[in-house]
Order: structure tokens, then C-alpha cells, then sequence
């Protein structure tokens, strides 16, 4: 490979002490990820200066790198070099690939969160989305105590302590946010109580923030802002062709993003014309007719742009490295086309499409019930989010005043 790549100076790099004999390897490996030929290149030539830093880390051969090595020779700030920083994670991803870095071992706080998971998922039932949410933050928790460092923190835990983990939680979170990482701390705390590590009913003495049902504006656009949303995607592309794909259905069916990313070629039956929606959210499955439209927006998308790999996963990334695509992209791909469409877009994720689904079949007439289960809710509050303050809606079925009422209303106005 890297003789591909470099006709003349390929054994500037196949020499070096550290890296040299597995930069072929890496350079195939990075291929296969999807990384197209100057990228391959660029970082082959960024291992030059990792080499050198790995030896002044005292790393003679491939076996003597470590984890902690390639965190060291890692800049302050990625931004100060973007190529070595990028270069170095690669190198440690492939090195595990190729099982050259040892496994590192499970310390006290890593078994701790892998018995919480195991709880989440048998005893309390929570999904895989729901579980990632708990462990990140009794992760930010136990990070904040510095457990690590000294494992007896965690049975002297105190009130202030979890007052000042919430407090500086809530800078960079909204009141709602913070509701859910303040749930989410007491269940774990909970959890802790029970194996006898803290003290017990300190997840009572935790405050929550306040939030009002209804307190937040709906979150819909225009349904003819959606449409041009749509018609504004760049189809000519093959990145074109995936989001448009993903938005379509999104718009046609009201699906979360977590839905659309979890979406198997075996869920669309193209004989039966339906599609089975699974739902991360709830454990279960959705289903619902293939339309023309989106059937033809999928088909579109599986012969002309969709990645060649081994996933049954319909939508791939389109970028390196290669694999399956994650709802943090399918936003950031919305705020990118939303951006390039011009139109008058407030909101930063693609949600508003789900609730704009909700507000227009309301508005042609479709039952409260039916939107729920389309929308794969359980009870009928959940559906009222999303169509709450309908207010053009509420003009239509507003009574007329009595004529009594509107003098005497009138009378109350001019009254001085």
C-alpha cells in the first residue's frame, strides 16, 4: 500500500523505528475505512511526527506503545495540530483492531457503571438509549468526585456535594435538562443506597428544577416550509440522496431520528408495502404503508449512494471513516441543509419535522387517537405536546359571544 501511495519516498516511511513495519497495514486499514487517497496520505505522512514523539516517550517498537503513550504525544488543544491529533486517534483505533495495545483492565469506577447498566437494563427495564443517558451522567458524577483517585470518596458523600454537582451541571443546561440529569442522579443514588456504598436518602435532598406542563412553544414549521425544506435538499449528490431519504421520512411519518439511524433493510417489506418502524425509545415496533414517494426517495438512495459495506443498516455514513450513521449526525446534516435552503428555520434539530407532522394532520382533520399511534405514542397526553397551542386551530371552533355578553362587554370598556 504505502508503494502505492508513494512511489519514491516509501521507504522513508516503511523505515521508521516505531511505526514503520505497521504503516502498511495502516495505510490498508484506512482505506477500508472509507478515507480516500489524500486523507490516506496526509495522515501516512503525520505518522512521521508521531513516530518521533512516540520515541521520546521511550517507545522502541510497535509492542512498547501504550494507551497512556499516545495520550501523551497527543497536543494540548486538537485544534493546535488537527493532523497529529487525528493521526494519533486513528493509530490507537487501528492498534486495537489489530489487538497490538493491551486491553486495558476494568478499574473500580468502569465495574461500578457496568453493574448500574446491568441493573438499568434487568431490574428497571430501561432501553439501550435511556441506559447511555444514565451512565454518562453518574459518570460526569463520579468524575466530579475524583473517585479514581481516591475510591473511599464515594461513602463519604455528602449533600453539598451533590448540590455542587448539580449547580455546576446546570451551566450549560436548560431547566428541563437538568430536570432529566437530576432524575437520573437520584436513580443512581438509589442504586448506591441499596449496596450499601452512600448513605441512604440522599436522593431525597436533591432539589429539581421547576418545569410547567405546556410552558414551552410548539415546536412546528409552516407545512409549506417543510415542503420547500424538502425540495431545497441537492439530490445530484450522494449525500444529497441519503438526507433527503432521512428527512422524507421523518416529514411522512413523523419518525424520531433514533428510529430513522435504527432502520434495517429487512423493516422495509417491499412486496407488502410497509415499512417496520423499530423505536428505540419504546422497545417496540411501528407499522406502518410504504408510500410511493418515500419508497421511490429509498430506492433512489440504495442504488446510487449507499455505501458498499456489510451493514443491514439502511443509512451508512457518507464521510470517513465508514459506518453506521448516529442521530447527532442526522441533526448536524438538518442545520447544514437548513442553512443552505434559506428559509426561516428557528429550530437546531430535526424534531420540528416530527411535530410539524403532528400540527398537520391535525389540521386535515385527523383524530387525536390516531395521531398518537402514529406517532407511536401510548397515551394521549404525550400527543397533546405536540400539538398544544394550535392556536389558528382554536380560532375555527371558538363560539360566538351573546349579544348580551358583547354590550355589556362593550359598556365596561368606554366606562371611565
Amino acid at each position: 500500500m504505502l508503494r502505492e501511495l508513494f512511489r519514491k519516498a516509501h521507504p522513508r516511511y516503511s523505515s521508521l523505528p516505531v511505526l514503520g513495519p505497521g504503516l502498511d497495514g495502516y495505510a490498508e486499514w484506512l482505506r477500508r475505512q472509507g478515507y480516500g487517497r489524500n486523507l490516506v496520505r496526509r495522515h501516512v505522512r503525520s505518522a512521521r511526527r508521531a513516530d518521533v514523539a512516540l520515541r521520546r516517550r521511550g517507545c522502541r517498537s510497535l509492542r512498547d506503545i501504550t494507551r497512556e503513550a499516545l495520550s501523551s504525544c497527543l497536543p494540548k488543544h486538537a485544534r493546535d495540530d488537527p493532523n497529529l491529533a487525528s493521526t494519533l486517534r486513528l493509530l490507537e483505533r487501528y492498534l486495537d483492531a489489530e489487538k497490538v495495545l493491551p486491553v486495558p483492565r476494568p478499574d473500580q469506577k468502569q465495574s461500578l457503571l457496568t453493574e448500574y447498566g446491568t441493573y438499568l437494563e434487568t431490574v428497571r427495564g430501561l432501553v439501550s438509549p435511556t441506559i447511555a443517558q444514565h451512565l454518562r451522567t453518574s459518570r460526569q458524577m463520579l468524575d466530579h468526585l475524583h473517585c479514581e483517585v481516591d475510591p473511599a470518596r464515594l461513602g463519604e458523600l455528602t449533600r453539598n456535594d451533590i448540590e455542587i454537582f448539580v449547580r455546576v451541571s446546570g451551566e450549560h443546561l436548560g431547566r428541563r435538562s437538568l430536570q432529566n440529569v437530576v432524575a437520573q442522579l437520584r436513580s443512581f443514588l438509589r442504586f448506591l443506597s441499596g449496596r450499601g456504598q452512600v448513605t441512604a436518602g440522599l436522593e431525597d435532598q436533591i432539589d429539581t428544577p421547576r418545569v410547567y406542563r405546556g410552558e414551552r412553544l410548539p415546536r412546528s414549521l409552516p407545512w409549506r416550509i417543510v415542503q420547500e425544506f424538502l425540495r431545497s435538499i441537492d439530490r445530484t449528490k450522494r449525500l444529497g440522496l441519503r438526507d433527503y431519504a432521512i428527512f422524507l421520512l421523518m416529514a411522512t411519518y413523523g419518525l424520531r431520528a433514533s428510529e430513522v439511524v435504527a432502520l434495517k433493510l429487512d423493516d422495509i417489506e417491499w412486496r407488502a408495502g410497509r415499512i417496520l418502524v423499530p423505536q428505540p425509545k419504546t422497545a417496540q415496533r411501528l407499522v406502518l404503508p410504504l408510500t410511493d414517494g418515500v419508497g421511490q426517495a429509498l430506492v433512489d438512495y440504495l442504488r446510487r449512494a449507499r455505501p458498499t459495506l456489510p451493514y443491514r443498516e439502511v443509512f451508512l455514513r457518507g464521510r470517513a471513516p465508514a459506518g453506521l450513521l448516529r442521530p447527532t449526525a442526522v441533526t448536524e446534516a438538518f442545520q447544514a441543509w437548513a442553512r443552505r435552503s434559506g428559509l426561516t428555520i428557528p429550530f437546531q434539530g430535526p424534531h420540528c419535522l416530527r411535530h410539524s407532522y403532528a400540527v398537520h394532520l391535525l389540521r386535515q382533520g385527523v383524530p387525536l387517537k390516531t395521531i398518537g399511534d402514529l406517532l407511536g405514542h401510548r397515551c394521549a397526553e404525550s400527543t397533546c405536546v405536540y400539538i398544544r397551542l394550535a392556536v389558528e386551530d382554536l380560532r375555527d371552533v371558538a363560539l360566538c359571544l351573546p349579544a348580551e355578553a358583547e354590550t355589556s362587554a362593550a359598556a365596561q370598556r368606554v366606562r371611565p
